[in-house]
């Protein structure tokens, strides 16, 4: 296949020059639609230069540290473009944090400006919710930001809430913009190299607080078009991607749209009746919906059988064979795609072709993009393995990210002298590149898409003066992939119930760390110093499950 030029030439810029090359391409094209916005790419260039102007007169630059905790929108796109037109890195802080975990990231990557949004403010008030952090903010007045607790954070901007008077919007922080802050941001933008930090995305480890992956524009730019050449993506192509900015899964595509000239559609609030008018209206070609909750909710809704999704040529989802295969059943004609793929690797480094055989995704994750390798190797010894054994599955090229914030030694471990990313993953790869993932090698789950270390519910369980220790593992989940179950040890004397140990995370850690199974224990299976997990029964029966989204809205009611 002949690549397009315009992909070609993307594989080594910066996000804000591909997105100049895309507003020449194909300027009147839209670039992206959500919730009932539309932009061209001219007009989302257009608009990102008055960000990156307004983000130069308000003292950031080169190297300033850009903090955003909002829903999707339009503006939080206006914002990833602008800052990285200008050199300022874009952190892209998961919505769903809680206190300790937001007040860690803003502190532990000395971020400067913080973009709160407030357009689903009925689901997500991060106003109230930094009020409750730093309670002076209550009575600021929207000038001067001095926060004990928050050194570093010097500017706050709250975009997109109704209800806001006093803090800063996004008219007062447009308000400053000069011509010759457009022209100074225009400048960077043709000056700033491809491989100064875009994105430092928080990902969850094996330690208590989550990593800070450091991503560059080269990053982006290689995997975007990388994307781009897999999936045969031109301007007439549209992907539907319900996926939150602050993940990988829509920065992904959202490279390989500014490398095409693709249209991504994106939402705030995943809606079946509003996927499937959208499908239908738009023509949408890929349907990136990545996990079995979101396909499910498109394929059981009254309407499915009523639309019509003759342009789908692809859909992106991973799960168990067995469930995927019926989702094939229910889409005769579209084109499955598997991936597998982590943070450290640029996204998600590794996919089926559309020209595999058709029963392939439903089994294998599929082949590293051109230009990668991927291999299994002995995690202790470090020896590559031979084919179709199972080992630590290690990634080497372009996809190899940064390093993590401030962890030189971790970046070390991840990133071997030899070339290789460690995933920390176990997998199989086949003599042809074709990977199969079979599960972690470290002390993690994957729950929903989202990488979450059982230490760091671990660590939390153990707050409850009633529990002496506990130990997560992950149980296999129908929706989720996985979910957290937690065996609990009390202290002498405690009497304490599963459903009270639920209801001391609920509100208090993110609703998909939430255990959805509790076992009460008094003796670990041990070795001669360790608690061996491996030997806690998964056995769980269905009546054992906690529906945490059930016991939320019970809890709301009855507030």
């Amino acid at each position: 296949m002949n690549t397009p030029p315009e992909i070609e030439a993307a594989g080594l810029e910066t996000n804000a020059r591909i997105l100049a090359q895309a507003a020449r391409n194909w300027p009147d094209r839209p670039t992206l639609l959500l919730d009932g916005q539309r932009l061209s790419h001219a007009e989302m260039l257009a608009e990102a230069e008055i960000y990156a102007a307004a983000l130069l007169a308000r003292g950031a630059g080169p190297g300033t540290r850009i903090g955003i905790l909002g829903p999707n929108s339009v503006e939080y796109v206006k914002l990833l473009y602008a800052a990285g037109m200008i050199g300022a890195c874009a952190i892209t802080l998961n919505a769903r944090f809680k206190e300790a975990d937001l007040v860690y990231a803003l502190n532990h990557a000395e971020a400067e400006f913080l973009f709160i949004g407030g357009q689903a403010k009925a689901f997500m008030d991060f106003r109230a919710m930094l009020c409750g952090i730093w309670p002076e903010l209550a009575d600021w007045d929207g000038k001067a930001l001095a926060l004990a607790q928050a050194p570093h954070l010097k500017q706050l901007f709250n975009f997109g809430d109704p209800d806001e008077r006093v803090w800063p919007d996004e008219a007062a922080f447009r308000a400053p913009v000069t011509e010759a802050g457009l022209a100074e941001a225009r400048r960077l933008r043709d000056e700033i190299p491809a491989g100064t930090d875009a994105l430092i995305i928080y990902s969850s480890g094996t330690t208590a607080h989550p990593k800070a992956c450091i991503l560059s524009h080269r990053n982006l730019s290689q995997i975007g078009a990388s994307f781009a050449r897999r999936f045969r993506l031109g301007p007439e192509d549209v992907i539907y991607n319900p996926m939150p900015f602050f993940h990988m899964s829509t920065m992904l595509p959202m490279a390989a749209c500014r490398a095409s000239g693709a249209m991504q559609i994106c939402t705030a609030h995943f809606k079946p009746e509003e996927a499937l008018a959208q499908i239908e209206a738009e023509r949408v070609s890929f349907a990136y919906v990545s996990f079995p909750t979101i396909v499910a909710g498109i394929l059981n809704h009254p309407g499915f059988g009523a639309a019509d999704l003759s342009s789908v040529r692809l859909l992106h989802c991973v799960g168990p064979a067995d469930l995927l295969r019926r989702y094939g059943e229910s889409l005769p004609g579209v084109r499955f795609v598997n991936a597998y793929g982590l943070t450290e690797g640029s996204g998600v480094p590794v996919w089926s072709d559309p020209d595999d055989p058709a029963d392939d995704p439903f089994t294998y994750s599929g082949k590293p993009f051109e230009g990668l390798e991927i291999a299994a190797f002995d995690p202790e010894t470090h020896e590559r393995l031979p084919p179709d054994t199972r080992g630590e599955l290690r990634l080497r090229g372009f996809c190899r990210f940064s390093g993590y914030l401030k962890d030189a030694a971790a970046t070390r471990d991840t990133l071997r002298a030899d070339g290789w990313l460690c995933t920390g993953d176990l997998g199989y790869v086949s003599a042809g590149g074709l990977v199969t993932y079979d599960g972690r090698l470290k002390d993690m789950l994957k729950i929903g898409g989202e990488n979450v270390a059982a230490l760091e519910i671990e660590s939390y369980l153990c707050t409850h003066p009633d529990i002496e220790l506990a130990q997560v593992i992950a149980v296999p989940d129908a929706h989720l992939f996985e979910v957290a179950a937690a065996y609990v040890e009390l202290r002498p004397g405690a009497r304490l119930s599963a459903a009270e140990i639920v209801d001391y995370c609920l509100g208090r850690v993110a609703s998909y760390k939430v255990p959805r199974y509790v076992r009460l224990v008094s003796e670990w299976p041990m070795s001669t110093t360790k608690i061996q997990k491996f030997r806690l029964p998964r056995d769980f029966a269905p009546e054992e499950y906690f529906d945490i989204r059930a016991l939320m809205a019970h809890r709301r009611a009855a507030s």
